[in-house]
């Protein structure tokens, strides 16, 4: 079994409600925490507007099935969410 852990933090500039920081961000958490492999949690900056920071972590029997998920998840969220990516991490969990 792997499990592979990435976390991405944003920077959401200009945002100056709670409200305009959910819009941006929507969709992030429904978008991948429907693949059957992956897991999905908004785990910080909770409490500024102009950060946020998500974990995405991916579970299968070959490493190679979470590196591709955790690939693909971090190309699309790049394109699709209006944030600027400022920190990208990748871990392998035991």
């Amino acid at each position: 079994m792997s499990i592979g852990l990435l976390r991405i933090d944003f920077h959401l500039r200009g945002c100056r409600s709670l409200k305009e920081k959910r819009q941006r961000l929507k969709g992030i958490r429904e978008r991948f925490g429907r693949a059957h492999n992956v897991a999905v949690s908004e785990s910080g900056h909770s409490d500024l507007l102009q950060r946020a920071q998500y974990v995405f972590i991916a579970v299968a029997a070959s490493p190679d099935v979470v590196e591709r998920a955790l690939m693909d998840i971090e190309r699309t969220v790049q394109t699709t969410v209006d944030a600027e990516l400022i920190a990208v991490h990748r871990e392998w969990l035991d």
